[in-house]
């Protein structure tokens, strides 16, 4: 371990925490605080892997990005910021740079995103999302696991167990949010590529030339813009698994494209001359019924042909009968942990009101009520009062910490059904409420009428309390 070697360009202070750890694990570890200084301790030590802040006094990382696309045998760089934004990974990561962290830096993630000696690391997932990407499930060492015992979900997992060694093409419908994302890293899991790269790309956040770029890369100066060449996802998931997300919204003209790679296993950067082969596995998804789609022309017959080997139809959670308690005493176990809240049960009435819902958001609509059903209920058992779907329903909250309940229509003296028998250690109501906010804000990547929606309130209301927590001295973006 005493060989491996780190860089960081940042402040010192960016790692004065971490240091004595990676000392004690016999990691080098260089700190740099201008261009000149990494390149002198690069050229020396040559680093493993490097971490970088975005900018520094006289230096931005776009430098150590263009000094890495020129050499590559160049280290990989990962940057981190206390302040990222969505707009600024995708910035960086079109730039080259291997992943994007948020602050604070962890030991644990650090040393599992060092590479072996001769190998490029691999991701690390980032402890806070910038998009709202959140796995619905976290992974194990065999890929994410699927909860559900439901017949028609055992029916779709024995299909995925048995598809998931071959190489063949998998197209994954169902509903937004039924977990699309998460069988098809648990199909990556499961097969030889496992150990591989598992390239995500949603067809539809991009336009049609963008997505182009994004899939096949492209040449220096073959468009505005284009200041640098850039591998596309097909060549950044050589030997892997690529998922193709919401595959129907993709333009017909791109759609030609992919069916050549599809049959060819080759492609060409925009701007490009050279025929690059790639050896990848695909997997799409969809959230419409593509046939239809073919019909009306708005999709290729020969790529749905192409793409619709082995169809796999996830099931609505209204239709999995009681998986919905099954998921919703797994995220709650996850967020009291994730919160450092006491173990947390569901009432008879909560559990009664979870199976009657007719959940139009599917699993992602359950996860997010259950986090904030946790926060609400703060360690007491959880009662519909705490799902908060109507706001003109909150529950009040007194300044002693007890709370009436009128979202379940009772009183406080029977005993059932509400949220009044509060022991003295809840969160504070203010306290739910700026972090449910921070949290829709978050998911939104930062877009508040969503992050309203998100939350049940008006804009309004929410660039109100923005304002609240700026003058309380808050960084509010």
């Amino acid at each position: 371990m005493s060989s491996r070697r780190i860089l960081f360009l940042a402040p010192a202070t960016s790692i004065t925490r971490i240091f004595p750890q990676l000392k004690d694990a016999g990691f080098e570890v260089g700190l740099a605080e201008n261009y000149k200084g990494a390149l002198a301790f690069i050229a020396k030590s040559r680093p493993d892997i490097i971490f970088s802040r975005p900018s520094l006094s006289g230096y931005s990382v776009e430098e150590l990005l263009a000094a890495a696309e020129a050499d590559a045998d160049f280290p990989s760089i990962v940057v981190f910021s206390d302040k990222g934004s969505a707009s600024e990974a995708e910035k960086f990561l079109q730039m080259g740079a291997h992943d994007y962290w948020l602050e604070p830096l962890l030991f644990e993630k650090i040393c599992a995103a060092i590479p072996e000696k001769g190998k490029k690391p691999k991701a690390v997932p980032p402890t806070t999302t910038l998009g709202g990407n959140k796995p619905a499930i976290p992974a194990t060492e065999k890929g994410p696991t699927i909860i559900g015992s439901n017949r028609a979900m055992q029916r779709v997992m024995a299909l995925a167990r048995q598809v998931a060694p071959s190489k063949a093409t998998v197209l994954i419908s169902g509903e937004s949010g039924t977990g699309k994302e998460m069988f098809s890293r648990y199909l990556h899991a499961h097969s030889d590529r496992g150990d591989n790269p598992f390239i995500a790309v949603n067809c539809a956040a991009l336009p049609e030339h963008l997505l182009e770029s994004e899939l096949f890369g492209h040449e220096k100066g073959s468009f505005t813009g284009a200041i640098s060449r850039k591998l596309g996802k097909f060549e950044l998931a050589h030997t892997g698994t690529i998922l193709l997300d919401e595959i129907s919204e993709m333009d017909l003209a791109l759609q030609a494209k992919l069916l050549r790679v599809l049959q060819e296993g080759e492609l060409d950067r925009v701007g490009g001359t050279e025929t690059i082969k790639v050896n990848v596995r695909v997997l799409a998804t969809t959230n419409r019924q593509l046939e239809d789609w073919v019909k009306e022309g708005q999709f290729r017959q020969d790529l749905y042909f192409r793409l619709n080997v082995i169809p796999l139809k996830l099931p609505s959670l209204a239709e999995r009968g009681d998986d919905v308690i099954e998921l919703a005493r797994f995220f709650i176990d996850m967020y009291t942990k994730e919160y450092s809240l006491p173990a947390a049960k569901l009432s008879a009435e909560a559990v009664s009101w979870l199976k009657t819902y007719d959940w139009p958001g599917n699993v992602r609509e359950l996860q997010n009520l259950m986090e904030r059903a946790v926060l609400l209920a703060g360690g007491n058992v959880i009662e519909p009062c705490h799902f908060l779907l109507d706001p003109d329903n909150w529950p009040l909250f007194e300044e002693d910490g007890v709370e009436e309940c009128a979202a379940t229509g009772t009183d406080s003296d029977s005993g059932s059904g509400d949220c009044s028998n509060f022991s003295g250690s809840v969160i504070p109501i203010h306290e739910m409420e700026r972090i449910l906010i921070l949290k829709g804000l978050e998911q939104t990547s930062g877009n508040r009428t969503q992050a309203a929606d998100l939350l049940g309130i008006s804009v309004r209301t929410l660039r109100n309390k923005l304002n609240e927590y700026r003058s309380q001295g808050m960084d509010i973006p």
